[in-house]
């Protein structure tokens, strides 16, 4: 009986210990986070405004660095993304990798952009990481001499749109427009950097492109808000977004110095935006097959989103493409910046409480739908440039004829605004769907006046043009 108190007693006393060590092993754990946490990034070196290499900042910021780093990654979703094809590398393009192209998976796009340097190389988006090398080895740049106003949303051009502006980062960015892209290409260093978004004094969220500061000050004074100063009024929230719309736009070139203008002063809405280029006089180029003088859309993901439901929520680019994360106490944004689809736990799950296969189906049934009216306006405006071109072919000229090209110009701009954003239609499904459906109905009314015109020519023989066609300017790149 003595013994096996003893032994209780030696048990309860090791137990004791033991309670105690973890205790004191917890309490030593909970402050080393604590002390993370006050403390989230290592001051390993000072940085300034003249720092633009990533890795350099990578050193006080290793976690965010790291998952920068992963923008080389290539998955393809569904609908969007990039497989990795190999390609035996030249003098004249090094590039051992290139994404699929769009134009060889459709072939219709190449008639959508006959005459123009889409029509002769346009691929999928592949990650950050490959912004600044697929920019300067497009074939796009063998068909017409790009300005350097390309340079503005594909490389890290902060600091050097400062130094060509003696500090003055308009005056850079105006002087870096002028000049033929190749030029302005041996100033660039890096795709999108760390600079470019943060300030490195207190790492809060800025714009630096010129491009944005001019456009969101544009819109702000269309909506009754007079001398906006992105940095200084918006929100952080609004920043979260801001930061990503500094290049994921809609815009052109404006008149002979190339300055870039986002056509945001009547609004964001695609019809706001087609009558902004309609009251300049403004095209990119003109189609060769039909004499349209029309309009390439880039990729608007920053005005379709504006009309979606996550816009009107209040959630963001960040929220959903770099979710926050845990790495031991810190919370971080995943500077992965991928789709949400290859990240639904942190991207959607945060806020929508089902399983992953069902938001996965969910996103795709939008993606599929928008698709398929993608499809049907594309065929739709495919026989409207057929009927313009036999109808130039016959020599048919007049008011009816001008009309149906007008028509092809607005069914091919609405139809290439959903077609060059980047979310299938996510973004804003029903006002995709609104988009499509105005294409189709545009293509159908051009095919009309395209009939009226055909009925005058038997009735009355061939009459005169008295079209007037758009001034040229400056096409995008």
């Amino acid at each position: 009986m003595r013994r096996r108190g003893l032994g209780l007693v030696v048990l309860v006393v090791v137990a004791a210990a033991a309670a105690m060590v973890g205790g004191l092993a917890l309490l030593v754990n909970i402050m080393e986070r604590k002390q993370e946490a006050r403390n989230p990034f290592y001051r390993v070196v000072e940085l300034n405004d003249e720092i633009e290499d990533p890795a350099v900042w990578g050193r006080n910021f290793p976690l965010q660095y790291d998952r920068y780093r992963r923008t080389v990654d290539q998955v393809r979703t569904r609908f969007g993304g990039s497989e990795a094809l190999p390609r035996t590398p030249t003098k004249a393009d090094p590039r051992s990798v290139v994404a699929q192209s769009k134009i060889e998976e459709d072939p219709r796009l190449k008639t959508m952009w006959a005459g123009y340097a889409f029509s002769k190389d346009f691929r999928e988006e592949r990650g950050h990481a490959y912004m600044l090398e697929d920019q300067t080895f497009t074939e796009r740049q063998i068909v017409a001499q790009q300005p350097g106003t390309c340079a503005h949303c594909h490389a890290s051009v902060y600091v050097p749109y400062q130094k060509l502006g003696g500090g003055d980062l308009i005056k850079g960015f105006e002087k870096m427009n002028q000049m033929p892209y190749m030029e302005a290409r041996k100033l660039l260093k890096h795709p999108v950097a760390c600079i470019d978004c943060h300030s490195p004094a207190t790492m809060q969220l800025r714009v630096t492109r010129p491009g944005f500061i001019e456009g969101i000050r544009a819109l702000k004074a269309f909506q009754g808000v007079p001398n906006y100063d992105v940095n200084k009024m918006a929100t952080r929230q609004e920043m979260r977004a801001f930061v990503c719309g500094q290049c994921h736009v809609e815009y052109y070139f404006k008149g002979p110095e190339k300055r870039l203008v986002y056509p945001w002063s009547e609004g964001l809405k695609v019809e706001n935006i087609q009558a902004y280029y309609d009251r300049v006089r403004f095209r990119d180029w003109t189609h060769a097959d039909t004499g349209a003088p029309a309009l390439k859309a880039q990729h608007p993901e920053f005005e379709m989103w504006s009309q979606g439901i996550h816009a009107r929520s209040g959630v963001t680019c960040a929220d959903c493409h770099m979710p926050y994360e845990r790495a031991g106490a810190l919370k971080i944004s995943d500077h992965h910046v991928r789709s949400p689809l290859l990240n639904i736990n942190r991207a959607c799950q945060t806020c929508h409480k089902w399983s992953e296969t069902e938001l996965k189906s969910r996103v795709e049934q939008i993606q599929e739908r928008t698709y398929r009216l993608r499809n049907i306006a594309m065929d739709a405006l495919m026989a409207l440039i057929a009927d313009l071109k036999a109808a130039r072919a016959k020599g048919l000229q007049g008011p009816a004829l001008a009309e149906a090209q007008d028509f092809q110009r607005k069914a091919q701009f609405y139809l290439d605004f959903v077609e060059a954003e980047n979310s299938t239609g996510f973004h804003a499904p029903q006002e995709a769907a609104r988009i499509l459906g105005e294409s189709i109905d545009f293509s159908r009314k051009g095919q009309l006046a395209l009939r009226k015109e055909v009925q005058g020519a038997s009735a009355h023989g061939p009459r005169p043009s008295s079209r007037s066609a758009p001034s040229p300017s400056a096409g995008t790149g």
